[in-house]
């Protein structure tokens, strides 16, 4: 089992370090420094909110869904950052490239991950047209956080799935 997680682990951390590394520009630095945030609380809970309270008809379903789905997708989110502490990139690899206030919690899920996933999952499933912008929009925004130094790939898989989960939990249990 370890020449598996070995292999394993040899094989996230070259994908880390060629996201991280080798497709630096100029460009990509602003865009995924300023696209990361939709994945953070602020911008998760307002979008959600804001379509909860002021959308109407099926718009306001979404909101209030994925609110509901933003909320439980952190519970495990938290129990896993406690119980798998794994150190951010930029803490074990010296040579990662870090952009302004490198976050200092456990690395494993990525919560802005999770976040975005359990955000949009409720509006596709209300209007599925938008999964052609909001699917690619919530991977760039995991790209962004191995791009910025602060998450290993299976950080942003793992996390992708959690709140993809909570998600279509939270819209099969509405209805």
């Amino acid at each position: 089992m370890s020449r598996v997680v070995n292999w394993l682990q040899h094989h996230e951390t070259r994908m880390f370090h060629f996201v991280n590394q080798r497709i630096q520009h100029f460009f990509l630095d602003h865009f995924f420094s300023r696209i990361t945030h939709l994945g953070g609380a602020t911008a998760t809970i307002v979008i959600s909110l804001c379509c909860a309270l002021f959308g109407q008809g099926a718009l306001q379903t979404a909101g209030i869904q994925a609110l509901i789905a933003l909320t439980i997708s952190h519970i495990p989110v938290a129990i896993i950052k406690k119980k798998y502490p794994r150190l951010r990139p930029y803490l074990v690899h010296p040579q990662t490239i870090t952009y302004k206030n490198p976050l200092t919690d456990h690395s494993f899920p990525s919560g802005h991950t999770t976040a975005i996933f359990s955000i949009i999952i409720p509006f596709i499933a209300a209007m599925p047209i938008l999964g052609i912008i909001l699917l690619p929009l919530a991977f760039i925004v995991g790209l962004s956080r191995i791009y910025l130094g602060l998450h290993y790939p299976s950080d942003c898989f793992v996390g992708s799935l959690i709140g993809t989960a909570a998600a279509l939990t939270t819209v099969a249990l509405w209805g």
